[in-house]
């Protein structure tokens, strides 16, 4: 997006704060409303901990850490039209499945999964969203 295009920072304490040089989320306006979020861990924001439990876990708690940032930008998870998904082992495709599959409404967004050689902090899953704000 051009500079002209950008909109503002999204960011909200209900889900963890950057580590990085990056922001949770900005809005933007290509062809409507949109948020782009930066790609979300199993962290839990009161500790800034990866949550235990393994892929699963994870890709649940992401998943929320995904959906409060989209709230934060007046959007939910049904507005999802795009996502990545980093997965640190194919194998556990299965069970991230499962747990993805729950919390996206049918139509289902586009989705690319992509096996990764290291994510933050030693996390199994990370995911990222493109969003068309309602």
């Amino acid at each position: 997006m051009s500079g002209d295009r950008q909109g503002p920072v999204v960011s909200t304490p209900h889900a963890p704060a950057a580590i990085g040089p990056y922001a949770q989320g900005r809005t933007g306006t290509l062809a409507g409303r949109w948020i782009v979020t930066s790609g979300q861990v199993g962290l839990d924001p009161p500790t800034g901990k990866l949550v235990p439990g393994g892929v699963s876990a994870e890709t649940e708690q992401a998943l929320r850490n995904l959906q409060a940032i989209l709230t934060a930008a007046h959007a939910s998870l049904q507005d999802v039209v795009k996502t990545t998904v980093y997965l640190a082992d194919m194998s556990e495709f299965k069970a991230m499945n499962e747990v993805y599959a729950r919390h996206f409404p049918d139509p289902k967004p586009a989705r690319s999964t992509v096996a990764a050689a290291g994510l933050p902090l030693g996390a199994r899953v990370e995911i990222e969203a493109w969003a068309l704000i309602p």
